[in-house]
């Protein structure tokens, strides 16, 4: 489970951030110059340079509280230009007031803070928490200048129906213990038929929400699914996304439309 930080992180996941850390100076340019197109190293993680696709990016917060989040989430397209995507298992109803900061960065929230005003969960996940309904949906108010986030920072085009490893995708998201996002490129394998898993090192507690995006800029997956994303921080989990989550997203995008 991705969402809450573990009680101890253990010495073989201190020993694999550090090395992320050595190799960061050799892989970073290449990777990040490759990233969105979905291509380059593949498997490998390296802190997500500040820029335009990354900044669609950002983590959540319980109250606003910078330096406390413990999930991500993503802006994609909508008419609204008010809609992120995120795992279901990170929007609770007990959670109380919610925010977005897209691009977040060392403690700073380069483009606002957004509050959730609308939670868009699908029945599976609603009912019974089935892990292949682990999505949802959230709009945001808009700032006090009257924008809707998408504005702001742009947004990937949600994708449901795409069959899994049909490309490469980066898989970006803030672990809890960082203030800055992490990011990855790899071919997303089958692991079931409604879920698809990824191998992608230094994805921990708070990842939970990363976008998949492939290199056409969409997103095709989310950090979630099969254990909550999965149980340890080199392998991640995403439900296939199909029927249910277009028909979220229809919904979300058209509340008013059923």
């Amino acid at each position: 489970m991705k969402r809450t930080r573990p009680a101890s992180r253990g010495p073989r996941r201190l020993a694999l951030f550090g090395a992320i850390v050595l190799v960061l100076s050799v892989v970073m340019s290449a990777s990040l110059a490759t990233a969105d197109a979905g291509t380059g190293p593949l498997g490998v993680t390296v802190v997500a340079a500040a820029g335009v696709r990354s900044d669609r990016v950002g983590a959540l917060f319980h109250e606003g509280k910078p330096g406390e989040h413990y999930c991500t989430a993503s802006v994609v397209h909508s008419p609204r230009r008010d809609l992120v995507l995120t795992a279901a298992h990170c929007l609770g109803e007990d959670d109380g007031e919610l925010f977005f900061a897209p691009g977040y960065r060392d403690g700073q929230a380069p483009h606002g803070l957004w509050k959730v005003a609308q939670r868009y969960l699908p029945e599976g996940w609603a009912d019974g928490q089935d892990e292949d309904s682990d999505f949802a949906f959230a709009a945001l108010e808009p700032d006090g200048s009257g924008r809707e986030v998408e504005d702001v920072v742009g947004g990937e085009r949600f994708a449901a129906g795409v069959a899994t490893g049909a490309t490469a995708v980066t898989v970006t998201g803030y672990p809890d213990d960082r203030d800055a996002p992490v990011t990855c490129t790899d071919k997303p394998r089958p692991h079931s038929r409604t879920q698809q898993r990824i191998e992608c090192p230094g994805f921990s507690a708070g990842t939970s929400g990363s976008p998949w995006v492939n290199g056409n800029g969409q997103v095709v997956g989310v950090l979630g699914g099969h254990e909550q994303g999965g149980a340890t921080d080199d392998v991640s989990y995403s439900v296939v996304l199909g029927a249910e989550a277009g028909r979220l997203y229809r919904e979300a995008v058209c509340p008013d439309c059923r």
